[in-house]
């Protein structure tokens, strides 16, 4: 019974020696083909180390390394994360994870969230100074947008205020304008009440002359109308002869 589990207990050494000889060989050629910048190639290594070991630290970080390099962003962060799960001890180790996530989000154009990243890899390796370089380069564009923004603004409102002055303006002017139509008009009927003023008054003397000569007119004319029916009886009385004679 005793051979029996011994020999288990070699056989099973083996298999997991064998596995883990395995393991190395693929993330040997990974790094090999990675080296060629082959980085498709590298990531089927890589990979195919982790079918045999899916708990290999140095062949997620490598598949990570390799995604990236594709531009495969998105797998790259995930693979970081997943070997910041297994990694948890070399604080080293892993403040290059998260320099490699600041790299990555900074091709995400994700700003702030890269700038985390790079606090977090100087925190737990303060002597990066590549990490320390991207985080102070990340800041000046962060602040530099910021500024660019304040001032697109700072225009906006200006443009605004140009516009509400122009309108105001306008408005005043407007006003004067109507103001000096009324003053126009003002100054119209003042001329008109000046006119009426200055037009000579009709005395009492004047208007009974006036009165005089409409009623000589009207007798006149009554004396005309008297002679012409005058005239019309005597051609009637005429004419009424000359039938009586006829008859």
């Amino acid at each position: 019974m005793k051979q029996i589990i011994i020999a288990l207990f070699i056989f099973i050494s083996t298999s997991a020696l064998f596995a883990q000889r395995q393991v190395r060989k693929d993330i040997r050629k990974g790094n090999d083909a990675y080296k060629e910048q082959l980085y498709n190639a590298a990531e089927a290594s890589y990979k195919s180390a982790l079918e045999k070991n899916a708990a290999s630290p140095e062949a997620i970080y490598n598949l990570a390394n390799s995604y990236y390099k594709q531009g495969n962003w998105d797998n790259a962060l995930k693979t970081y994360q997943q070997y910041l799960a297994t990694e948890n001890s070399n604080q080293t180790k892993m403040g290059s994870a998260w320099y490699n996530i600041g790299n990555t989000l900074l091709q995400k154009k994700d700003l702030k969230q890269s700038m985390e990243a790079y606090k977090k890899a100087l925190r737990l390796n303060p002597n990066d100074e590549e990490a320390r370089y991207n985080l102070a380069t990340v800041q000046k564009i962060i602040k530099d947008q910021e500024d660019n923004k304040q001032d697109q603004n700072k225009d906006q409102n200006k443009d605004q205020n140009k516009d509400k002055n122009k309108d105001q303006n306008k408005d005043q002017n407007k006003d004067k304008d109507q103001n000096k139509d009324k003053d126009q008009n003002k100054d119209q009927n003042k001329n008109q009440d000046q006119k009426q003023d200055q037009q000579p008054q009709m005395s009492q003397e004047n208007i009974q002359q006036l009165l005089k000569a409409i009623e000589q007119d009207e007798k006149e004319t009554q004396e005309k109308v008297q002679q012409i029916k005058a005239a019309d009886r005597k051609q009637k009385n005429d004419n009424n002869r000359r039938q009586n004679k006829d008859w």
